[in-house]
């Protein structure tokens, strides 16, 4: 049995997790899925001071407070950049590192530094799509009843985390059980850029017949990279 901590990405929430949480529980593992300040149910806390700094801060509670010693931390999209910054401070409770078709910046880099992003919406403390964007591009991968779905949940996402360089002053220079899951049905982020991550960590670039969202297109294939030898 693992203990497994899922980071969603922007414009997401615990909900992404949902279909793959279950899959995951059902092969009898302890499943996380917090939902970062300011996104989906936490939407109307969205506000100034909210970064990734932050949302690795919670993460890195999240494993204090529950006991987590041996987490596999899986983080998706920008949530790569959460998942990076968390186990860089909480480095002794966590077993595994999980990018799945998931940023994966250094020291400085921002978001726009690696894809490029459309968000039609700015507000002074969130940035995301439209509806219509949202239908029309951001999940119109999905199928039409998933996309439904999703489109009833996503929320911006903080702007801060989207604009602001990462800080990782320690992460790529330590040794980590890791895996980067690359989705060839997604342009961001690029493979180019999944395979810089896995140069870096030393192992392998594994491949899912996916687009951008793995957790609810292939969500048993996922989990069996997630917890496979």
């Amino acid at each position: 049995m693992s203990e497994i901590v899922l980071i969603h990405g922007a414009y997401q929430g615990s909900w992404i997790w949902k279909p793959m949480a279950a899959r995951l529980r059902a092969m009898g593992h302890d499943v996380y899925t917090p939902t970062l300040d300011g996104c989906a149910e936490r939407a109307q806390q969205l506000r100034a001071g909210i970064t990734n700094e932050t949302h690795a801060h919670e993460i890195a509670e999240l494993l204090r407070c529950e006991d987590l010693n041996d987490a596999i931390l899986v983080g998706t999209s920008t949530g790569g950049m959460v998942l990076c910054r968390a186990a860089e401070q909480a480095r002794a409770r966590v077993a595994r590192v999980v990018f799945a078709d998931a940023l994966a910046l250094f020291d400085g880099e921002r978001v726009a530094d690696m894809v490029s992003r459309r968000n039609p919406v700015t507000t002074d403390f969130g940035t995301g799509p439209t509806h219509e964007d949202a239908r029309d591009r951001l999940f119109a991968e999905l199928q039409a009843d998933t996309r439904d779905w999703a489109l009833e949940r996503y929320t911006l996402h903080p702007r801060a985390v989207m604009e602001a360089p990462i800080t990782l002053k320690s992460f790529w220079m330590h040794k980590w059980d890791a895996r980067v899951i690359w989705c060839s049905g997604s342009a961001n982020p690029p493979r180019a850029h999944q395979q810089r991550a896995a140069a870096r960590l030393g192992t392998p670039l594994l491949t899912l017949d996916t687009g951008h969202y793995p957790m609810l297109q292939a969500p048993h294939e996922l989990a069996d990279l997630i917890v496979g030898n």
